[in-house]
């Protein structure tokens, strides 16, 4: 599907997201308060243009510097920059002119609207597989973000690139995609209206997954997943048999991630101090550690918390000198699998 088809819906055919036909681009509604709280400030014409499928507002993001790709108006970009405050940063980068242009439009509205002096965001025109065309420094920033967009890319396996290549060591990219339960066909692809609602060019969840990890990012790690039903008779019959989820992955730039969960015999204990998560932090979907619990942990999960910006919230407990095996119950199995979808719960 051709960048030139792309733009035009979400340029033109696209006013607001009442125009779309599917539920793809939905974002759920469980949203936390705090969430909500900065959403209800950002300006009505972002809020309608958005075409997001998942929450991508990760914890202690105070003072970050975060990239968006795909950004389109800006509603995240803007809910983000709230988040980081006046000392944070957030970059946009869209391919759509007339998206950029509603961005560009509401900068000062927002920094008036949240307290800041100047505002912390910015907006480059540009494509999500070309980020080395762009005048963004390599390793420069702590998150990167992107909202039902990589599906939407001509070469995703350059997105993933791309964005290692931006990340520094102990980053993570933290983003909201729609997922197939296996490979779409090649006329499916071709769809313009398949493709811009975000279904037929959702990726395989196992291909995603290979990618991922070729990309430089050890052990991708599944937030929360949910089913995307068509709710449109007539595209439901063009994508059939195929099944779609919206999921949310954290992946981390860290060099020491092994190919599998190994037991070393560490645990950590969390402390409570993330803002918004006084009672347990959720690092993924099987990882729900309470506060005060001594709660064991693999070694890839350690090295997630002890050398990323979690790291302060954590005592740790352990090291690598001794190995006691697999950690067993770490992930790893198919998204689509009965009872896989829904809420973070722990399970190791």
């Amino acid at each position: 599907m051709k960048h030139e088809s792309v733009q035009n819906y979400y340029g033109e055919v696209l006013q607001s997201s009442d125009d779309l036909q599917t539920n793809a681009c939905c974002s759920p509604d469980d949203i936390p308060a705090h969430v909500k709280a900065v959403l209800a400030q950002i300006h009505d014409e972002v809020l309608t243009r958005y075409y997001g499928c998942g929450l991508i507002a990760p914890l202690a993001l105070e003072g970050m510097r975060i990239l968006d790709l795909g950004c389109g108006a800006g509603r995240d970009v803007y809910a983000l920059s709230a988040m980081v405050g006046e000392t944070g940063r957030v970059v946009g980068v869209d391919m759509t002119p007339a998206q950029l242009d509603v961005a560009r439009a509401h900068q000062d509205y927002h920094a008036e609207k949240f307290g800041h002096a100047h505002s912390n965001v910015e907006f480059h025109h540009g494509f999500i597989e070309k980020l080395d065309a762009l005048e963004l420094e390599p390793g420069s920033f702590d998150i990167i973000v992107s909202n039902c967009v990589i599906n939407l890319a001509t070469d995703k396996a350059a997105v993933l690139r791309g964005a290692h290549h931006l990340l520094k060591e102990g980053g993570e990219m933290y983003f909201s995609d729609v997922y197939a339960d296996r490979r779409v066909p090649q006329e499916m692809a071709e769809d313009e209206v398949l493709y811009g609602e975000c279904l037929s060019g959702a990726l395989y969840w196992n291909d995603f997954l290979s990618l991922s990890k070729a990309a430089g990012f050890g052990d991708p790690r599944q937030v929360i997943a949910r089913e995307l039903t068509v709710e449109n008779p007539v595209l439901e019959a063009r994508v059939a048999p195929l099944k779609f989820l919206s999921a949310t992955y954290r992946l981390f730039k860290l060099a020491e991630l092994e190919p599998a969960c190994e037991d070393y015999g560490q645990a950590v204990i969390y402390q409570g101090t993330v803002e918004h998560a006084p009672h347990h932090f959720v690092l993924d979907d099987h990882h729900v550690i309470e506060t005060g619990k001594v709660f064991p942990l693999c070694g890839n999960t350690w090295l997630m918390l002890k050398h990323t910006r979690f790291a302060p919230h954590f005592q740790f407990i352990g090291d690598f000198d001794r190995h006691y095996g697999i950690f067993e119950g770490c992930g790893g199995e198919s998204p689509f699998r009965e009872g896989s979808l829904g809420a973070a719960v722990p399970c190791c």
